[in-house]
């Protein structure tokens, strides 16, 4: 079997040094849809260099390395074929503002491997440190098709109920055709996002946005609309993926506020509403 569990749970932990530039942070807020309108002062603090704060979500491409989903890939008894992945869920914890550029130290390993029946789950944790001590904290859930039935742990099957009522808002944030290109070009070159013939044997009618991608720009419109753009009021966030996103799609992004936190769900307007972030919630400092 190419998954072999137990290698991957008993696979000491990698550790990579990182570091990120302003540039950086201003590629990546561009590749989640900042900068439009492009000289509204909410939008420059994502994009011009003498106002700029991090969104709490560059924590995913930081330093421009693969990012979880595909770092889980290349551990110890992981052999996977690409096309069978998909990224379950996304989970992300702020110890302290991250700097506009930095270095750090990051420490990844595979935490839990879950049979699924029809797939595998895997999770990637990576812990982010500098000399001024931690930075964040982030867990990757990854499935891969045809890897479950070996009898394995299940694992966690709660999830959190529903959100009631109205919401307290809702917003829709339109996506650019070339927005998985531009997106890419922050360290994940799955070739799923940006080419045809191999988003058709991954079975997508065409290639799809980063889930990633979609991660970011719900955060982004939670921080600006309820947040007043305070970056550093996300204590934690985190999603799960059940749907994907077309580039030249747009997102409908309903958020309540409930007991010092925001519950969030997204939706595809054009296609029905159709669900692609659910069980996602942004914790506040």
């Amino acid at each position: 079997m190419p998954l072999n569990a137990a290698t991957a749970l008993a696979a000491g932990p990698r550790t990579t040094e990182i570091a990120w530039t302003a540039k950086d942070v201003q590629l990546y807020h561009l590749g989640i849809g900042a900068g439009r309108p492009a000289t509204d002062p909410g939008e420059l603090r994502y994009t011009l260099e003498s106002r700029l704060r991090v969104l709490p979500s560059f924590a995913t491409v930081a330093g421009g390395g693969a990012p979880g989903v595909i770092s889980a890939l290349s551990m110890p008894g992981v052999d996977v074929d690409l096309a069978h992945v998909l990224h379950g869920g996304q989970r992300l914890e702020i110890h302290r503002p991250i700097p506009v550029e930095g270095r750090a130290e990051s420490v990844s390993r595979i935490t839990a491997v879950y049979d699924k029946g029809k797939a595998a789950l895997l999770v990637m944790r990576t812990e982010v440190g500098d000399g001024d001590g931690p930075l964040w904290t982030t867990e990757a859930q990854v499935f891969v098709r045809g890897e479950g039935g070996w009898g394995g742990d299940r694992g966690p099957s709660a999830r959190p109920a529903p959100p009631l009522g109205e919401p307290d808002a809702v917003v829709e944030r339109p996506i650019r055709e070339d927005q998985a290109l531009l997106y890419r070009l922050s360290g994940d070159p799955n070739p799923l996002h940006a080419d045809p013939d191999f988003a058709r044997r991954a079975g997508y009618e065409r290639p799809v946005l980063h889930g990633l991608c979609t991660y970011g720009m719900t955060l982004k419109a939670v921080v600006d609309t309820l947040l007043d753009g305070e970056v550093n009021q996300v204590r934690a966030y985190a999603t799960r993926f059940t749907g994907v996103v077309f580039p030249g799609e747009t997102l409908r992004i309903r958020m309540w506020r409930r007991d010092g936190a925001i519950r969030v769900a997204v939706s595809a307007v054009g296609r029905s509403d159709a669900p692609v972030l659910a069980d996602t919630t942004v914790e506040l400092s």
